[in-house]
């Protein structure tokens, strides 16, 4: 049996040319820091601007992360779909790569679903997938698909699926709902992942897996020392270190703030570029975030060049 991916992982950022081709040395670049610094890599997710990226060009980049040399043992593939066609392709293709899991978004097209119609959903995709191998971590992030990941559901696929039903990403920000899924589920093998390292403390201490967190593609040494360290004397330290990273980019869009953040870094502009509906930072922006970054000394050490 494939371990359970546990830990801090990055919803990976993926770069863009100027003709919004994906810049696939770039990814796999950025793949591989990510990796070197002790993070896992939850490939197409919200900051990945997945929605944006076909289900062609989504295989593409898994494989090059493949043919890289990448372990797919780091990867956590986001395979949700609206189309149920798609989420099974682009499942079976992370199982069969040797994923030991992925991340699946509801159908989140359709809003106000019932508890029902998503679990026809997902048990639609696991029946056809049909593959032992599969682990399914659930993606409630209700604010974005307005298709909530509820206890009930969970409960209820858990009992169907308890071999396939790994875990859940809690992008809620609501630490009460991420607390309450790991108190009634965590005992039964249930991973649960906190969207933000600002919960990582609090929900390592409870059972917690560890977090998924927009925030490791800029910080992931930081945030990987806190998940190594929050029970040492240093912990709160780092903790609030986390933390103070994490306001500041939260006070921009936070996808085009932390590729503004890599573009002012690496000297590469390329790094700005968002797919539409998205747009970047404007100039000011940029220049605020950075001399704000430049204040609390942070920095992206051993990033590697990519000409």
């Amino acid at each position: 049996m494939t371990p359970r991916i546990r830990g801090v992982l990055a919803p990976v950022l993926t770069p863009f040319h100027s003709d919004l081709a994906a810049d696939v040395p770039r990814f796999v670049a950025h793949c591989r820091w990510l990796v070197d610094q002790g993070t896992g890599l939850a490939i197409f997710g919200t900051n990945s601007e997945a929605a944006s990226i076909s289900v062609a060009q989504r295989l593409t980049l898994a494989d090059s992360l493949l043919e890289a040399g990448i372990p797919a043992a780091r990867m956590m593939p986001g395979t949700g779909a609206c189309a149920i066609d798609d989420a099974v392709q682009l499942t079976r293709h992370a199982v069969r790569s040797g994923a030991p899991g992925v991340l699946m978004l509801p159908p989140f097209f359709f809003k106000g679903v019932s508890d029902d119609g998503l679990f026809r959903y997902y048990a639609e995709v696991i029946e056809r997938v049909g593959d032992d191998r599969l682990a399914v971590y659930l993606y409630h992030i209700p604010q974005m698909s307005h298709a909530p990941i509820s206890l009930a559901l969970i409960e209820r696929l858990l009992r169907h699926y308890p071999k396939a039903i790994a875990g859940a990403k809690d992008s809620s920000g609501d630490w009460a709902n991420s607390r309450a899924m790991i108190e009634a589920f965590g005992a039964e093998g249930f991973d649960v992942f906190p969207a933000s390292e600002s919960f990582l403390s609090q929900a390592l201490a409870i059972g917690g897996a560890g977090c998924i967190s927009a925030t490791v593609n800029v910080n992931p040494a930081g945030i990987r020392a806190l998940h190594d360290g929050w029970t040492a004397p240093e912990g709160a330290g780092l903790q609030a270190q986390a933390d103070a990273i994490r306001k500041l980019f939260q006070a921009y869009p936070m996808i085009p703030a932390m590729k503004a953040a890599v573009a002012r870094h690496t000297g590469h502009e390329g790094w700005r570029a968002v797919r539409p509906p998205l747009t970047g930072l404007t100039a000011a922006q940029a220049d605020a975030l950075h001399a704000q970054l430049q204040a609390i000394d942070f920095g992206m050490p051993g990033y590697p060049s990519v000409e």
